[in-house]
């Protein structure tokens, strides 16, 4: 048999579903085995970028490794970026692309590239695999890194000849499975004698709460100690909930920002988060000053980065936080379980406003909706003022940042749970990148909303340099292009609105009952200072 026939046989028993990617002659080998391979549907896009967010956003919410591919040469090089927002974000993706010939090596054969040392910067393994004896063995090795310890991409280069020669046919490995990591019980005393020592605590959530919020809560319950969020953390708390202070870092609450800065807690207990600069308000000191902090987190080299741990709690944070609990259940700790507050909605008025349109939207559409948000000024409106009716209804990549990445992501969760409700946020300028996987969505039937936030500008360059050097260059803006009537041209439904009045059930509905993708294009200039938070303070004093 083919090695590559044995790559893809070993694929379908891990049960992969999906190969994100575009085939071209250096991956060609693998696609035509897919002929024989029903079980796995290649998702054929339009650009290698947009499918690595693909592949990043199915990882995450079906909690499998997700496959990529691409060509030997740009294909290659075009994943890269999406590598490296799945290591920000630790998600298992298996990147596969093509090689030349293993002969030609060095001979400037047609879309030659040393794949796989640009990848290692990015990725926990890239290997070039130049015999065809290896491959299984290699590819077997790389998903085994992938889902162990700290989740993340790997890389595999296949040589176009690697691929089609023949080797005998075997037992393939078992398709491997994440083992928890479980923190040392020792620490998890040590933690406990800082908790249950301190006066007064809070708690710091990150995104890596994502799957343990039943046991986070339960935790803060029992302490009664209040929770802030990192701007990656939208979604994940429930606005209601009575110990819920806010969101601290980019676009954040000012009641958040009090309880670090005014507050008089003398512990931290930080989970899932990396404490990067969207998060802590460009690394403000006030968040470890004078406190013990304790930290956990399943990826030791985030302790001790920029704040100086008391306690590092190694280990899955699902399984850290059950340990927490089951301490303080044992030393009689009860839980408190307080009534939901009531929710404050923010009035909306009849301005037309970045502000007013997302709330809008936000009661228009089904509450279970997911939101896949784009890079750009709306998302400070969409961190600092949506509210969260449902668990994990936000996708929020403010991390990396890559522009475009949203509407992707948007493709990627709803391949991953068809039932839920998404809707992609973006802009102008993140459509003109990777706008076009519309049609992969066509396609494929794949049901997504896209609300494409149109000011004709680079809206977050446009404000960062308004505040940085008092003045925008007039190049950041651009001709206005009337986006949904390009979109009539693709055969894809949309809808244009141009004011509050436009924006009603009437317009939205029947984008919502259409199989398959549909936009709905808000033409707004929004000349209002997003809410960025402690972040407009940074910039206007830059260089001051």
């Amino acid at each position: 048999m083919k090695s590559v026939k044995a790559v893809v046989d070993y694929l379908k028993s891990g049960n992969v579903s999906y190969i994100f990617g575009i085939p071209a002659g250096s991956v060609n080998a693998f696609f035509d085995e897919l002929y024989e391979t029903p079980e796995i549907t290649p998702i054929v896009t339009k650009h290698e970028g947009a499918a690595s967010y693909m592949a990043a956003a199915y990882a995450k919410y079906s909690n499998e490794i997700s496959v990529c591919i691409g060509s030997s040469g740009p294909g290659g090089t075009n994943l890269v970026t999406g590598a490296a927002n799945a290591m920000r974000e630790h998600l298992p993706i298996l990147f596969l692309t093509g090689s030349v010939p293993v002969h030609t090596v060095g001979l400037n054969a047609s879309q030659e590239l040393d794949a796989h040392p640009i990848y290692e910067s990015v990725t926990k393994y890239s290997k070039r695999v130049d015999h065809a004896e290896d491959l299984l063995d290699e590819i077997h090795k790389a998903v085994e890194i992938a889902v162990s310890g700290v989740p993340g991409p790997v890389h595999i280069a296949m040589p176009i000849d690697v691929q089609l020669q023949q080797v005998e046919k075997r037992a393939l490995p078992p398709f491997p499975k994440r083992t928890p990591l479980l923190p040392e019980d020792a620490v998890i005393e040590k933690a406990i004698k800082r908790i249950t020592s301190s006066s007064k605590g809070f708690i710091f959530a990150g995104q890596g709460v994502r799957g343990a919020v039943p046991h986070l809560l339960e935790l803060a319950e029992l302490l009664k100690w209040p929770i802030i969020t990192s701007p990656q953390a939208k979604g994940l708390i429930p606005d209601d909930h009575p110990l819920r202070k806010g969101i601290f870092g980019f676009a954040g609450h000012e009641s958040a920002s009090e309880l670090i800065n005014e507050g008089d807690y003398d512990t931290i207990l930080v989970v899932g988060s990396s404490l990067g600069e969207t998060a802590t308000n460009n690394y403000n000191p006030n968040i470890s000053q004078n406190k013990t902090m304790i930290q956990i987190d399943y990826d030791e080299e985030v302790f001790n980065r920029k704040y100086p741990v008391d306690t590092a709690i190694l280990g899955d944070t699902e399984v850290a936080l059950s340990y927490l609990n089951q301490s303080l259940h044992l030393l009689g700790y009860e839980r408190t379980l307080s009534s939901p507050k009531s929710r404050r909605f923010e009035n909306l008025t009849d301005e037309y406003s970045t502000k007013n349109v997302i709330l809008r939207l936000q009661d228009l559409l089904p509450t279970d909706t997911r939101y896949t948000i784009d890079i750009g000024e709306f998302m400070a409106y969409v961190i600092h003022h949506m509210n969260v009716l449902e668990n994990d209804s936000f996708d929020i990549n403010v991390h990396f940042g890559a522009m475009g990445s949203g509407i992707g992501s948007a493709i990627g969760s709803k391949l991953a749970e068809p039932n839920r409700p998404t809707v992609s946020i973006t802009g102008d300028g993140c459509f003109f990148m990777h706008g076009m996987e519309l049609l992969t969505a066509k396609e494929y039937q794949i049901p997504v909303l896209f609300v494409v936030m149109n000011n004709a500008r680079l809206g977050m360059v446009h404000h960062g340099h308004s505040l940085q050097y008092q003045r925008a260059h007039d190049r950041f803006s651009q001709e206005p292009v009337d986006i949904s009537s390009l979109a009539k041209t693709l055969g894809i439904p949309s809808v244009r609105v141009n004011d509050m009045e436009d924006l009603n059930q009437e317009s939205i509905h029947p984008l919502l009952q259409h199989n398959g993708p549909t936009i709905l294009e808000i033409a707004l200039v929004d000349d209002r200072v997003p809410p960025m938070g402690d972040r407009v303070k940074f910039l206007s004093s830059f260089g001051k």
